[in-house]
């Protein structure tokens, strides 16, 4: 693939200077919480961990994608706020936060400059 691409591309794409940072979770309930327990759960998460970060979450209950609601990149603040606020819950029994990758490629190494 080219590597000389225009800035729009650049933008388009979100490489280079555009690239968007996001992290995965990882998560386990504990055995024998029932469903209406886990809906309560997922509401507070999106409600408070989410929305009230300026977050989106794509994924299921138990692994997805964290990203910025708005075009960017997750901060290692945010990231740190989001795990902390994960493993102050009684509901989960393991809690994996990944490091800062691409949201869009996440093979990719980070840009120095994102």
């Amino acid at each position: 693939m080219a590597t000389n691409r225009s800035r729009r591309l650049r933008k388009k794409l979100c490489v280079d200077e555009f690239q968007e940072l996001g992290f995965e979770l990882n998560l386990e309930f504990k055995e024998g919480l029932d469903d209406e327990a886990i809906d309560s759960f997922l509401d507070a998460f999106l409600t408070d961990a989410m929305d009230g970060n300026g977050l989106d979450y794509v994924g299921g209950d138990d692994y997805g994608l964290v990203c910025l609601a708005d075009r960017g990149s997750v901060t290692e603040v945010q990231r740190a706020t989001v795990e902390a606020w994960l493993k102050s819950r009684g509901e989960l029994t393991k809690v994996e936060v990944s490091s800062l990758l691409d949201a869009w490629y996440p093979e990719k190494q980070i840009n120095p400059a994102a």
